[in-house]
């Protein structure tokens, strides 16, 4: 997939409950960054009372796209989570620091990790260059791919919408290359 104009290639486990939640309601598309900023405001299947909120929240939580979550006169219902977890983003790089530039951009969003074309000169250097960022090494040698550096586990700091911006994002392409 292409990501901030950027090739990679995504790992990732579909979370089929919601994917089935999803299909069963025929939710639209979470890709507003303002529904899902709205939504991580919400516990997950707990009624939130209208009259706690603020004007500006109430207004929100009705523009919500349908399938997120369920609102009546009193109460609103988070449903929406992550419809799935990516694990490891790779970029695809004819340099390392090329490399480290493409993968570091993925770094509020999954592990990451960069596939050489080619050993560099300086492999030693360039892996503990690479170990401090965190991003894993692969190189490839004709039909064989090596693992010379393992990423670095994700461990998000905090959960924003622009992270679930960037799950929904490949959500859609999932679903639509499977439909297609």
């Amino acid at each position: 997939m292409s990501v901030f104009g950027i090739e990679a290639l995504c790992f990732y486990r579909l979370e089929e409950a919601e994917h089935a939640r999803r299909e069963r309601v025929s939710a639209a598309r979470f890709d507003h960054m303002a529904d899902l900023e709205c939504l991580l405001t919400l516990p997950v299947g707990m009624a939130v009372p209208l009259q706690l909120l603020d004007r500006s929240e109430r207004r929100a939580v009705r523009g919500l796209p349908a399938g997120a979550a369920d609102c009546d006169r009193k109460d609103v219902i988070r449903r929406a989570v992550r419809p799935l977890q990516v694990d490891l983003a790779v970029v695809r790089a004819s340099t390392w620091r090329q490399g480290l530039e493409r993968a570091g951009r993925f770094a509020p969003f999954c592990r990451r990790a960069m596939l050489l074309d080619r050993r560099p000169a300086h492999l030693d250097e360039i892996l503990v260059e690479a170990d401090f960022y965190g991003i894993g090494v692969f190189l490839a040698s004709g039909s064989d791919v090596e693992l010379l550096l393992e990423p670095e586990d994700y461990m998000p700091l905090r959960h924003t919408a622009a992270a679930w911006w960037f799950v929904e994002n490949l959500y859609q392409r999932v679903r639509s290359a499977s439909a297609g």
